[in-house]
C-alpha cells in the first residue's frame, strides 16, 4: 500500500498583531509623495515570507474587526486605556488589505470577533480534520492554543514555539495560560489581574496549586501583602480568565477548506505596489515575471531597497537581466579562469555529495565576479544521461593556483565548509578574504539565522531558490549529483551571485563601525582556518572503552530498575508517568509536591528531586534517567560518528550561533559533555591522545570573575586576583566578616554562589533556592556583597543604563549584543534583557579571548616545529595533542600565550593538564 503524504499544514496569519509590530520595529517609511508604508511594508514582507516557507499551504490573514466585540459585553472597561491608533498607521491598513485580497489570499474579518478567536476556531478546526495549524503571531495570548498539532511562529523574530517552547517561555504548559495572564492581568488590554503578581509570582502559584481555581481555593494559605491582594482580586479572577480565554468553537462566515489561496490579480499589484513605490516588488508582477510566492519570489523583511537601505541598480539587477552560465567546454573556462585572476575579488562556492565535510566531494565549483553574473562548473553529476562534462582532476588542478593564492581575495558564505571539502582534493583555500556569514553575524550576532537565504530576505529583498525546490524533500531527496546540470546550474550560479551581492551590502556596514570592523578583521576571519583544520584533524576516541562504559552503564540500569521494582513492590515501567503516578501517590502516599493542569499529582523531573531528599524510590528513578541520557548521548551515541577512514570524531564548530560569540560545536556537541557527574566524567576518558603523543588541556581559572574584575574596576576585588587568593574565600571573608584563614567549606560554597550567582543575574530569591537558606538571609549575603564590592553594583547600575540609552553592550573588544527587548513593555522581558546586558560583555569577552588565544597558538605551533596539534576548543579549554617528549616546552608555551590573550587589570591565569586522556589532562 502506498503511504499517503500528510496535508501541508495551514497558516493562519495574526495581521492584527503584525501591523502594530511592523509599525514599531521598522523606520518610518514614506512614499516620494509623503504616503507613510512602513507597517505596509513590513507586514506584506512577512506574509511574503510565509508563502515561501510554506509552499502549497493555505495562508489566510486576520484582522481585528473595527468596534467593540463580545468581550465588551463581558466586561466595559476591556481595552478602556488604550490609546487610539496613530494616524500614520491608521493610514496605511487599508493599502495592506488591498495587498492581501490582490495576492489571492483570504482576508477574515468577522464583526464582534477578535482575530485571536477566529484563528483559534480554524486552528482547532483544522487540527480535527487532521491538518496541522501554523499561527504566525508576535502575541503572547496565543500560547494557550499551542498542543502537539498547532505552533506558534514568530517571523519577525525568526522563532517557533511548540509545547516545550511555552513552557521554556512562560513557566507553564498551553493548558495553563489562561490562568495565568489571569493572575498577571493586562494592562494594555485593562484586564485586570492580581495587584503586584508578576509572571514568577504566577507561576510559583500555578505549579503549587495546578489551576486558578487551585489558587483561589488556596488563597487563605498565601501570606504576606500579595495573599491580601489575590484575595481582593478573587471576585473579578474568572472574569479575567474569561477574558483571557481564546474561543475556538464560534461560528464563522468560512471554514478551512475555503482558504485556498487564489490567484494573484498581477494588475492590481502593481498598480499598488507602484503606488507606494515598492520598485523591486513591482519588478516581479510586469508581465514577464514569475507571480508572488513563486520559488524566485523576492520575499523580504522590511530592511530592502525601497526602505532606503542603499541598495544600488547594480548591486539588485532585474531578475530578467540575470546571466547565469554552465561551463561545459573548455574555451568558456579559460575564459572564466582569466576574469577571476583579473578581478579584485570573487566569490566562490561549492556543491557537493554530502553535508558532511570529511565525506563530501565537489559536484560543481560556482563563481561570481560582478552583480547578476554568474558561472557553474559540472564536475561531477552522475545521473543516468547526464551529458559530458570537463574533467574534474584537470579543472581542479586549473584552478589550484587561484584557489591556493593568499593574494587572490575570495568571498564566500561560510567559507570553512569549503576550505574542508576542498581538502579533500589536496587544494588548501587561502586568501578567505570575506565571509557573509560572520559579516552578518558580527554586526547582529542576535539575529536567528545567518544562512544565506535569510540574508538575502533581509539585506537583498530577495527570495533563493531553496534546495528542497530542486532536490525534493525527505527520504526521497536527491543528491546534488543526482541533480539535472540545467536545473543544477541556476541554483548554484545563484549561490555565488548572492553571496557577492551580500557582500557588497554587509561590508559597508561593518567598516562604519570602527570595532565592529576590528572584531570581523581582527578575530572572527582569522579563526577560520585555525577551526577548519582543527575539525580536520579530529579527536582520537577509543570505541572499546565507550562500548564497555555501554555495558556498565546498561548493568548499572538494570540494577536501578530491580532496586526500584523491589522498593515499590512490584514491577513496573521507570518511564511511564502514569504507572510512577500510581505507585508513588496512591499505593506508597508519597506527598503531592504539585499537580498536573489536569489535578493529577506530578511525576515531572522538579517534582522527583523535591521527592528524592526524604524517598529512596524517586532517588533511584532519577539516578536511573540520568544514566539512560548518558547511554543514549553519548556512549552510544559517539561510536557512531567515528569516521572509518581517520578514527577519529570530527565535530563541527559554530561561529555565528551564539549571541554572545561563544563557540558552539554539533555532531558531536562537544559543549554538553557532562563533567559534574562522575559517569558523565569518564566519558571524556574516551577521548585519548594517539600512541606515542599525550594531551594537554590548558583551562582559564575563573575568566568571567577576573573579566568582572576588569570591567568594575572594584578595588577588592582587583587586590584578590592581585594576590593570588582563592576569589571565593576571598568573598566568603568579605560577606560573612570572618578571617581568611577561618573561611570554612559552607562558606565557601555560598561565595561562589553569590560570585557566579550575581554576574549571571542571580536574584535574591533564586539564591536562597540554591543555597537552602531563606530569602531574607540571601538578600543580606547580597547586601553585604555589594557593601564589599561596590565597584561591581557601579559597573551593574553603569551597564544598565548604556544598555537602555544605546540598545546594546560591547565585549572589551569591541564585539555588540543587541538587546531587543531592553525597551520592552513586558517588565519580566526588560529585566531578562538587563541581565543579559550586565553578562553578556564578560560572557563575550571570555569567547573573544579565547578565540585570539586560539589564533595566536595555532600560529606559534605552526612556527616551533613541534609535533602538536590543537584538536579540541570546549567552553574556556583548549586541548593540543602533542609528542610525548614535547609536552614540557608545548605546555610552557600553551600556558604563555594563553595568559597573554588579553590584557587585563588582573593575571589571565591559565592552569594546563597532561594525560593520555582528556579527562585525566583536565
Amino acid at each position: 500500500m502506498t503511504e499517503q503524504s500528510s496535508p501541508p499544514p495551514v497558516v493562519l496569519v495574526d495581521g492584527s498583531s503584525y501591523l502594530f509590530r511592523a509599525y514599531h520595529a521598522l523606520p518610518p517609511l514614506a512614499t516620494a509623495k509623503g504616503q507613510p508604508t512602513g507597517a505596509v511594508k513590513g507586514v506584506i514582507s512577512m506574509i511574503r515570507r510565509l508563502y515561501q516557507d510554506y509552499p502549497g499551504s493555505p495562508i489566510a490573514v486576520v484582522f481585528d474587526p473595527r468596534g467593540k466585540t463580545f468581550r465588551h459585553d463581558i466586561y466595559p472597561e476591556y481595552k478602556a486605556n488604550r490609546p487610539s491608533m496613530p494616524e500614520d498607521l491608521a493610514s496605511q491598513i487599508a493599502p495592506i488589505h488591498a495587498i492581501i485580497r490582490a495576492m489571492g489570499l483570504p482576508l477574515l474579518i468577522e464583526e464582534g470577533m477578535e482575530a485571536d478567536d477566529v484563528i483559534g476556531t480554524l486552528a482547532y478546526e483544522a487540527t480535527d480534520k487532521g491538518v496541522e495549524a501554523i499561527i504566525s503571531t508576535g502575541d503572547k495570548d496565543m500560547a494557550q492554543l499551542v498542543s502537539d498539532h498547532v505552533t506558534l511562529i514568530n517571523t519577525m523574530t525568526d522563532t517557533a514555539m511548540d509545547r516545550e517552547g511555552v513552557i521554556k517561555k512562560f513557566g507553564v504548559p498551553p493548558e495553563q495560560i489562561v490562568d495565568y495572564l489571569a493572575l498577571v492581568g493586562d494592562t494594555s488590554d485593562n484586564i485586570p489581574g492580581v495587584k503586584k503578581c508578576g509572571p514568577k509570582t504566577a507561576v510559583k502559584w500555578l505549579q503549587q496549586y495546578g489551576s486558578l481555581q487551585g489558587v483561589i481555593d488556596h488563597a487563605h494559605e498565601i501570606k504576606g501583602k500579595i495573599g491580601e491582594y489575590l484575595r481582593e482580586a478573587i471576585p473579578h479572577l474568572p472574569t479575567s480568565q474569561d477574558l483571557t480565554t481564546i474561543r475556538t468553537a464560534l461560528e464563522l462566515s468560512v471554514n478551512v477548506d475555503q482558504l485556498h489561496p487564489a490567484q494573484p490579480d498581477r494588475e492590481a499589484l502593481r498598480a499598488l505596489y507602484q503606488e507606494m513605490d515598492f520598485k523591486s516588488w513591482l519588478a516581479e508582477v510586469s508581465d514577464d515575471q514569475p507571480p508572488s510566492g513563486s520559488s524566485k519570489d523576492n520575499a523580504g523583511s522590511g530592511n530592502s531597497s525601497d526602505s532606503g537601505n542603499g541598495n544600488s541598480a547594480e548591486d539588485h539587477p532585474p531578475e530578467g537581466d540575470l546571466d547565469y552560465r554552465i561551463i561545459d567546454r573548455q574555451e568558456d573556462l579559460d575564459r572564466w579562469l582569466e576574469r577571476l585572476k583579473e578581478a579584485e575579488l570573487f566569490a566562490f562556492d561549492t556543491e557537493t555529495t554530502s553535508l558532511d565535510y570529511m565525506e563530501a566531494r565537489i559536484v560543481g565549483v560556482s563563481f561570481a565576479v560582478s552583480p547578476g553574473e554568474a558561472a557553474y562548473v559540472p564536475l561531477g553529476h552522475s545521473y543516468l544521461g547526464v551529458p559530458e562534462q570537463l574533467d574534474p582532476d584537470q579543472v581542479l588542478e586549473q584552478l589550484r593556483p587561484l584557489l591556493e593564492n593568499p593574494d587572490q581575495a575570495k568571498v564566500g558564505q561560510n567559507l570553512k565548509y569549503d576550505m574542508n571539502v576542498l581538502a579533500n582534493h589536496g587544494i588548501e583555500l587561502r586568501g578567505i578574504a570575506e565571509d557573509t556569514m560572520l559579516q552578518s553575524y558580527v554586526l547582529n550576532s542576535v539575529a536567528s539565522r545567518h544562512d544565506m537565504d535569510s540574508l538575502a530576505r533581509r539585506y537583498l529583498d530577495v527570495g533563493t531558490t531553496s534546495y528542497e525546490a530542486i532536490a525534493g524533500k525527505g527520504a526521497k531527496q536527491r543528491r546534488f549529483d543526482e541533480i539535472e546540470i540545467e536545473v543544477a546550474g541556476p541554483y548554484a550560479a545563484e549561490d555565488a551571485d548572492i553571496t557577492l551581492r551580500l557582500h557588497r551590502q554587509l561590508r559597508p556596514q561593518l567598516k562604519a563601525i570602527e570595532n565592529l570592523e576590528r572584531v570581523y578583521r581582527d578575530i572572527d576571519m582569522p579563526l577560520v582556518p585555525v577551526l577548519s583544520r582543527m575539525e580536520r584533524r579530529g579527536a582520537l576516541v577509543d570505541r572499546h572503552l565507550l562500548a564497555r562504559q555501554s555495558e556498565e552503564l546498561a548493568k548499572r540500569m538494570g540494577e536501578l530498575e530491580a532496586l526500584a521494582h523491589d522498593e515499590a513492590g512490584e514491577a513496573f515501567n521507570l518511564g511511564s508517568p502514569k504507572q510512577l503516578q500510581a505507585i508513588f501517590y496512591d499505593k506508597l502516599g508519597l506527598p503531592v509536591v504539585k499537580k498536573t493542569p489536569k489535578g493529577q499529582p506530578s511525576t515531572a523531573e522538579p517534582v522527583l528531586q523535591e521527592l528524592a531528599i526524604d524517598h529512596e524510590l524517586p532517588r533511584l528513578i532519577l539516578e536511573h534517567r540520568s544514566l539512560s541520557k548518558l547511554k543514549s548521548t553519548y556512549t552510544d551515541r559517539l561510536p557512531e560518528v567515528i569516521n572509518p577512514t581517520t578514527g577519529r570524531i570530527h565535530t563541527s564548530y559554530h561561529q555565528a550561533v551564539t549571541a554572545t560569540g561563544r563557540l558552539s560545536s554539533s555532531n558531536p556537541n562537544l559543549q554538553n559533555i557532562p563533567i559534574r557527574s562522575s559517569e558523565g566524567r569518564r566519558i571524556r576518558q574516551a577521548f585519548v591522545a594517539a600512541p606515542g603523543y599525550r594531551l594537554v588541556a590548558a583551562d582559564y581559572s575563573q575568566i568571567e570573575l577576573r573579566i568582572m574584575a576588569h570591567l568594575s574596576g572594584d578595588k577588592g576585588l582587583l587586590t584578590a586576583f592581585a594576590e593570588g587568593k582563592d576569589i571565593h574565600k576571598a568573598t566568603a571573608a568579605e560577606v560573612f566578616g570572618t578571617p581568611l584563614d577561618k573561611v570554612n567549606d559552607e562558606q565557601r560554597r555560598s561565595a561562589k554562589a553569590i560570585n557566579f550567582g550575581l554576574i549571571y543575574g542571580m536574584s535574591a530569591w533564586g539564591l536562597s533556592r540554591q543555597l537552602g537558606i531563606p530569602r531574607d538571609t540571601s538578600q543580606e549575603y547580597i547586601d553585604r556583597y555589594f557593601q564589599r564590592y561596590p565597584g561591581v553594583l557601579e559597573y551593574m547600575d553603569r551597564t544598565r543604563k548604556e544598555a537602555h540609552e544605546q540598545g546594546y553592550v560591547e565585549t572589551l573588544f569591541g564585539r555588540r549584543l543587541y538587546l531587543p527587548e531592553i525597551h520592552s513593555r513586558n517588565n519580566n522581558l526588560r529585566q531578562g534583557a538587563e541581565r543579559t546586558a550586565i553578562n553578556g560583555p564578560m560572557q563575550g569577552t571570555a569567547a573573544d579571548i579565547i578565540k585570539r588565544a586560539m589564533i595566536t597558538a595555532e600560529d606559534w605551533i605552526g612556527r616551533s616545529g613541534l609535533d602538536a596539534m590543537m584538536i579540541m576548543q570546549v567552553h574556556d579549554e583548549l586541548i593540543v595533542e602533542v609528542r610525548k617528549d614535547q609536552v614540557d616546552e608545548l605546555t610552557r608555551a600553551l600556558e604563555d600565550l594563553m595568559s597573554q590573550a588579553a590584557s587585563l587589570d588582573v593575571p589571565l591565569l591559565v592552569e594546563a593538564g597532561v594525560g593520555d586522556n582528556w579527562d585525566e589532562a583536565h
